[in-house]
């Protein structure tokens, strides 16, 4: 069976900016199957665990990766050095496992799917992709929020 990317904190993985996981069972059974190819785009861009949450300023990841938006934390530090970073990282863990599939933990900036936060650190949400989302599928790996899209 083809590998999945899925998202590290979906699996389990206390590596989400409160230092906590969001853990799915769908994508645990993928880890357990062999079949999840498990990355944590923030912390393989060098964030630390925990972190100030960061939001999209001026866009999605779309944008982020064309230059045109900014990933800003909490503190108004920015790191969309360390998004894109992760994102081509987890881009290298896809291509290596031949994964055409990722499951990636929703409005997150690295990993939404369909869906982030704005940039206000309000809680409201926008269209777009976060920036690994947003690189995975501009090279044809199709991103779904959850295992049961698969």
């Amino acid at each position: 069976m083809e590998p999945i990317v899925v998202s590290a904190c979906l699996a389990g993985v206390p590596c989400r900016y409160d230092g906590r996981a969001k853990t799915s069972p769908d994508v645990v059974e993928l880890v357990e199957a062999g079949r999840a190819v498990v990355v944590c785009p923030e912390g393989a861009g060098g964030l630390p665990t925990p972190r100030p949450p960061a939001e999209i300023v001026g866009g999605d990841g779309a944008d982020v990766l064309d230059g045109r938006a900014r990933v800003v934390d909490a503190t108004g530090a920015d790191c969309t050095a360390e998004f894109v970073a992760g994102a081509r990282a987890a881009l290298a863990a896809a291509e290596a496992a031949g994964a055409r599939r990722a499951v990636l933990m929703a409005r997150s900036p690295s990993c939404g799917c369909g869906r982030v936060y704005d940039g206000t650190f309000t809680g409201e949400l926008r269209p777009g992709d976060g920036v690994t989302a947003a690189l995975l599928r501009r090279a044809g790996v199709e991103v779904v929020r959850s295992a049961a899209e698969l």
